[in-house]
């Protein structure tokens, strides 16, 4: 059997299944094409061509190696293809995008054909994906007197590649489709649970939305051929949750446009709305696909003759529509002024927030990688010729208020701020370019990322990045045949690549499913970093960390930076005293329940919640930073004590270690760098050369926001209010009540303790409630099931040390084995406890999920609908939200509790407390550490 054979094979099975054939990425099949394509006689000739030319993948991949050799071979005249003319195959090396396309144009650029070298050249001038290896011999031609060198590195320097791109048209047309009402969550447009599909693009297009949806919007596309469709999220804010990559390209996929007709299933340039415009991390995904992220404004407050909100019954604000954008509704954006325009040229909104001078950049060039790569590029011809590189780009923004001081974020983009005027100081609204010390990159994510690595032909880290990590966890809790084909393959890459691994390919250390956020918090040394990482609850308690799509992932491993504005912040503080009965996780529903009480709106959006937490290590302020990504900020930023950072240095470093004695450290020392950091972090504090970051006295803030401790005594519960009338207010997290709401009537189907959300202190407070039950009463009877999975391994071997995890798997009727891990997703729940494998289990969705229609009572950040759990026919799925207590006594009840049941549970159990940083270090730090 050859491997064309297997291919054809694989096409009619993808045939049977409404799919084209799957793109090529395989070198050793496309040697089979060319082999093909060279016997005039071959039967199977036509359809290699057809392959060769429109199917296989560009970049970095082995296909695109084999193909660029043969493309050279016709160009050189060594062999006669009649479909592929010279000319066409300069147009095809035009297409692949770098690596060995651009070797291929570098060899024939500088070869000794004239003719060629010109044609060549001309190619060339209109790449920019070009890495040292290239950079280097076209400086060695040029220093060499070599004209066609000179010739390119000054059209590199006039930045032609990117000025002569036609430019974004003045007025598109667009179409109007409601993806649904209320917040869009990424899931949406592409669920979780197809997450093992996200590479194969085509095969995750069916994902979005619904059938009956895509339907839709083909129909609008036939109706409407001269318009693009522009997907809404009405009243409601378009992409929350999570980056998702996946999601923009399949939006792209099915409204965007085709960006080369020899890549198949690559669309760019999707045009997406929201009433409350797009969430933060997903319009920076949008950019990288050069789309565009309107923000509507066409639901309004209804206000009274002073000017206040008219409030209904349930004390929200009314609202009144300032125009329609229902489905079918033709709509212009005028791109020269900014603005949103019915049929008829009416005026309807400003929309210049979405036509910045850099994102229209990315609209010209169809993605934020071609503008990031080609300001690189004109950088470094300029300096070989040694002349000043021509302004061609838009200048970087920078704002800049003399007197004023500086927020935390605003302290780190200026300590690590790439290219900006020297010594300027920059606030908030500044677009920076900033040196990304941290990268994280996630299983269900990791592959597109892989991906986007080989269409920019990168192939090693970049050597300015401190760490980076490739989790497990995403995939953790079954070890299916969709985890197996994918998992090693993408690990195989990302260590080759430069990554720590979670699984080692060699298969010499245990596979690490820890999940990917709380070994990032650990990896961040320094809280003057800066972390991207492939998932929206990259939030580390040290430095600042930005959720990223796969795409910005790979463009922050590949170039060691990250390009954007800096944002302003809320300051988030706290007076009184904590009840003792009270969990850190109640202060954190009681900072979004209070800061709306306050402000009205969700001040947060869009900005860094800098928290001034001060007394709580590492582990449990990511619990506060985790939540900001359901709050729709950009970022967070825990101000901390510097006995207290010390700590969670020190913390970090025993982990690191742990990594190291487990074999997982990298030929490059990554890992005991990190350890180095640190210790030279830790000597700055205590010499006082550099304590703990801090903002300025003087820094200015959008808004603050005082919570005030003394007001929480009782636990509350983030509930999606599934049943609201108005849908618009069903799964956000605005709804925040106290368990007293639920009247101990509330039934409970499944307890889930897990996720990112809790630490080691939250498995410890699951123990001592089953030994205190077990005390009282003689034994622990679960009336609902309780799914437990701790985020790491380190946690429970201190449980076991500790001897905390005895009396779980006293009570477990299920727990993992990694030398058997299940093959199948769990689809029914007895009521007993499950010690399930460490990673993200039941808060992903894409392999657990509770049974349909059930009330899932859990500590995770989700709450959005099919998530956690789907709708049954005669019942929609819940997903609450509340402290590791309140979910371990719910199970056991099977109900919401009284708070005089929910006090005796608790009595002398060490929940995780917190107390506000006082002028004088407190000093206070869990038992759990």
């Amino acid at each position: 059997m050859s491997l064309y054979t297997d291919y054809l094979k694989e096409i009619e099975t993808r045939k049977g299944e409404g799919l084209h054939p799957k793109p090529i990425d395989d070198g050793a099949l496309v040697a089979e094409l060319i082999s093909q394509i060279r016997d005039s006689d071959n039967e199977h000739r036509e359809d290699s061509l057809k392959f060769f030319i429109y199917n296989t993948l560009p970049g970095t991949t082995s296909a695109a190696g084999v193909k660029a050799a043969f493309l050279k071979e016709i160009i050189l005249g060594e062999v006669e293809v009649a479909e592929i003319t010279p000319e066409f195959a300069f147009e095809l090396l035009s297409h692949m995008k770098g690596g060995p396309s651009v070797e291929v144009l570098l060899d024939l650029a500088l070869g000794d054909d004239a003719a060629i070298a010109a044609q060549a050249a001309d190619v060339l001038k209109t790449q920019v994906f070009l890495y040292e290896a290239d950079t280097d011999r076209l400086e060695a031609a040029f220093k060499a007197g070599h004209a066609i060198a000179r010739e390119i590195l000054e059209s590199y320097a006039k930045a032609e590649f990117f000025t002569k791109l036609p430019d974004v048209d003045e007025e598109i047309k667009v179409v109007t489709y409601i993806a649904a009402e209320g917040d869009i969550s990424t899931d949406l447009l592409s669920p979780g649970n197809q997450a093992h599909s996200r590479s194969d693009r085509e095969l995750h297009g069916k994902c979005m939305i619904s059938e009956a949806a895509q339907k839709e919007i083909e129909a609008l596309k036939l109706q409407h051929p001269d318009k693009r469709v522009m997907l809404i999220a009405e009243k409601g804010t378009m992409g929350v949750g999570s980056s998702r990559m996946s999601g923009v390209n399949n939006v792209a996929l099915w409204t965007g446009k085709q960006a080369s007709p020899y890549v198949p299933f690559v669309n760019f340039a999707p045009v997406v709305a929201g009433t409350n415009g797009i969430s933060p991390i997903f319009l920076t995904t949008v950019g990288v696909t050069g789309g565009i992220g309107l923000d509507l404004k066409n639901w309004v407050k209804k206000v009274d003759s002073d000017g206040k909100a008219i409030l209904n019954n349930d004390g929200n604000p009314v609202l009144e529509q300032k125009y329609s954008v229902e489905t079918g509704t033709v709509l212009k954006i005028d791109t020269k002024n900014k603005m949103l325009l019915d049929e008829d040229g009416k005026e309807l909104v400003d929309v210049s927030s979405a036509f910045t001078p850099q994102k229209v950049e990315f609209m010209k060039a169809g993605s934020s990688y071609a503008i990031v790569f080609g300001k690189k590029l004109q950088t470094f011809a300029a300096e070989t010729l040694g002349v000043e590189a021509p302004l061609v780009f838009a200048p970087a923004k920078e704002v800049s208020h003399e007197g004023q001081g500086l927020t935390a974020v605003e302290k780190i983009f200026n300590r690590n701020a790439v290219g900006s005027t020297l010594g300027k100081t920059l606030h908030a609204g500044s677009d920076v370019r900033v040196k990304v010390n941290i990268v994280g990159s996630q299983d269900t994510t990791g592959l597109m990322t892989s991906q986007e690595l080989e269409a920019m032909a990168a192939t090693v880290i970049s050597p300015t990045v401190d760490g980076a990590y490739q989790s497990g966890c995403h995939t953790a809790s079954v070890w299916d045949k969709k985890a197996q084909a994918n998992i090693p393959r993408l690990m195989q890459f990302m260590n080759n690549f430069g990554l720590i691994t979670a699984r080692d390919p060699k298969g010499e250390y245990h596979a690490m499913t820890d999940v990917i956020h709380k070994v990032l918090n650990d990896i961040t040394v320094d809280d003057w970093d800066i972390i991207i990482g492939g998932d929206s609850h990259t939030r580390m308690s040290k430095g600042v960390a930005f959720g990223a799509d796969s795409g910005t992932v790979a463009l922050a491993l590949a170039t060691g930076e990250a390009t954007m504005p800096i944002p302003e912040s809320v300051k988030v503080t706290f007076k009184g005293k904590m009840a003792d009965h009270m969990d850190f996780r109640d202060v954190v529903h009681a900072t979004q329940a209070q800061m709306l009480k306050q402000h009205g709106d969700n001040v947060f959006q869009g900005r860094i919640i800098e928290v001034h937490i001060g007394t709580l290590l590492a582990d449990q302020a990511f619990t506060f930073t985790d939540w900001t990504a359901e709050m729709k900020a950009k970022a967070s930023i825990c101000i901390s004590n510097d006995d207290t950072l010390i700590g969670s240095l020190e913390l970090a470093k025993s982990r690191i270690q742990i990594m190291i004695d487990k074999g997982m450290e990298n030929e490059a020392g990554t890992l005991q760098g990190l350890i180095d950091k640190a210790d030279k972090r830790i000597a700055e504090i205590r010499s006082g050369e550099k304590p703990a970051l801090s903002p300025d006295d003087s820094a200015k803030y959008f808004a603050e926001v005082v919570v005030d401790l003394d007001l929480i005594d009782e636990p509350m519960i983030a509930d999606p209010d599934v049943n609201n009338e108005d849908v618009s207010k069903r799964y956000t997290h605005d709804t925040i009540r106290p368990i007293s709401f639920y009247k101990a009537e509330k039934k409970v189907d499944l307890g889930f303790v897990g996720s990112c959300m809790v630490h080691k202190g939250d498995m410890k407070i699951v123990a001592q409630m089953l030994k205190n039950l077990e005390k009282a009463d003689g034994k622990v009877e679960f009336k609902a099931p309780l799914v437990v999975a701790a985020p790491t391994y380190n946690i429970i071997d201190e449980m076991k040390a500790e001897g905390d995890w005895e009396i779980l798997q006293k009570y477990s009727g299920f727990e993992f084995d990694d030398l058997f891990p299940k093959a199948q997703a769990r689809t029914e729940y007895e009521n007993i406890l499950y010690l399930e494998r460490p990673g993200c289990n039941l808060c992903m969705g894409n392999q657990e999920k509770a049974a349909k229609g059930d009330t899932v009572l859990a500590t995770s950040t989700r709450l959005f609908q099919g998530r956690v759990v789907e709708d049954a026919a005669e019942k929609k799925g819940e997903s609450l939200l509340a402290s590791t207590p309140v979910v371990v006594l719910s199970a056991i009840l099977g109900r919401t509790p009284t708070i005089e049941e929910y006090k005796t549970a608790v009595e002398g159990i060490d929940l995780t407390k917190f107390a506000p940083p006082v002028e004088k270090p407190a000093g206070t730090r869990s038992a759990h550490f």
